[in-house]
């Protein structure tokens, strides 16, 4: 399994990237500053299963998921954000998404939702 973690914050990455190495160990995890780097890996590693953020500079992970998904139709994206309106969950899994997820995720909440995927 191929993991691929695109934030623009150094420190919600590194925490994501904690949470899900406790529980999937030395699996190839990958990670991306914007949505633009993250389409740059996605074409190299072909990751299975990609936690994006929404609000990011250069590409915004709305702009980004249809494209990850046009690289890897049958990647699982998990929108991982602050901004859990409606609107932004119903946009999000309109564009392709498996799930929407509120920032941050501890060790507990990744088990949970690796289970669900």
């Amino acid at each position: 399994m191929i993991y691929l973690v695109v934030d623009d914050s150094k420190l919600a990455r590194l925490s994501l990237i904690k949470s899900l190495k406790a529980h999937v160990g030395d699996s190839e995890i990958f990670q991306a500053t914007n949505g633009e780097e993250a389409l740059s890996l996605m074409d190299e590693k072909y990751a299975n299963i990609v936690f994006l953020d929404l609000t990011m500079p250069v590409m915004d992970g709305y702009t980004a998921l249809p494209k990850l998904l046009e690289i890897n139709p049958k990647a699982k994206v998990v929108v991982v954000s602050a901004d859990i309106q409606t609107k932004a969950q119903e946009k999000v899994i309109s564009l392709g998404a498996t799930m929407h997820i509120q920032k941050p995720i501890n060790i507990d909440k990744m088990k949970e939702l690796l289970d669900l995927i």
